[in-house]
């Protein structure tokens, strides 16, 4: 079965989703990250996807008291994006627990590093952020949009080890539609050595089930938790 993922998008230490990655567009839930997370793991989940908002506005992380609380509170595998853009940052991160550390605007906008980073500390803790828009990849928290294709990036990076993507579709991010299943099939098909992770759209336990019937291995579901499109019960019948 697929690896379900539960996402927690953090603002000022808060729960929020994002519509199309808008920021204007917030919503806000009650429970704490730490709430959720210890949710999570109650029901047989094994991996969180944490991501700083502020940090991914911003040059490094802004929430790492919440990632440190959650790492030492739980014995989640925690892959943490937002922010990541400096070796500091990098070693910040890790050292507030995260187990792997996604990159975005970096990977984009200075590729030697982050090649230098996969290198080092190699594909098992490294995961290449593509957030994609009109088939181009989009940076700095979906604010500004490169003329890299999601494959040119994903070509970058084989040869040093890649090993994880998670590819965001923004307008499907947010929208409770459905996710852009022939997309991520595409490139699961092209791509058999790197896992491809699915993340925007998920609406229904259905669209879950008919990414791992097309031979997906992972995705990210955040929204329709939130708003109760999926149960937490649905999700650890998953886990029986």
């Amino acid at each position: 079965m697929i690896n379900i993922i539960p996402a927690i998008d953090i603002i000022d230490g808060k729960c929020v989703r994002l519509t199309k990655g808008d920021y204007n567009q917030k919503k806000e839930y009650s429970a704490s990250p730490l709430d959720m997370a210890l949710r999570y793991q109650d029901i047989g989940i094994r991996r969180l996807h944490l991501v700083d908002l502020d940090g991914a506005k911003s040059s490094s992380p802004k929430n790492l008291r919440v990632l440190e609380e959650i790492a030492t509170r739980t014995s989640l595998d925690i892959e943490w994006g937002g922010g990541i853009k400096s070796d500091e940052a990098l070693r910040d991160a890790f050292n507030a627990g995260a187990n792997h550390l996604i990159v975005g605007s970096v990977a984009v906008a200075n590729s030697d590093l982050f090649a230098r980073w996969l290198d080092n500390f190699g594909g098992d803790h490294l995961i290449l952020g593509a957030d994609v828009a009109d088939g181009r990849v989009a940076i700095n928290g979906w604010l500004e949009q490169s003329e890299l294709t999601i494959e040119a990036l994903i070509d970058r990076f084989r040869p040093h080890g890649l090993r994880e993507v998670i590819c965001t579709d923004i307008a499907k991010d947010g929208m409770l539609q459905g996710p852009t299943f022939e997309l991520y099939s595409q490139l699961q098909n092209a791509y058999p050595a790197q896992d491809i992770i699915v993340s925007g759209g998920i609406s229904c336990m259905d669209d879950i089930y008919r990414l791992d019937e097309m031979q997906l291995r992972h995705v990210i579901v955040g929204k329709a938790i939130y708003e109760g499109r999926i149960a937490l019960e649905d999700i650890a019948a998953v886990y029986k």
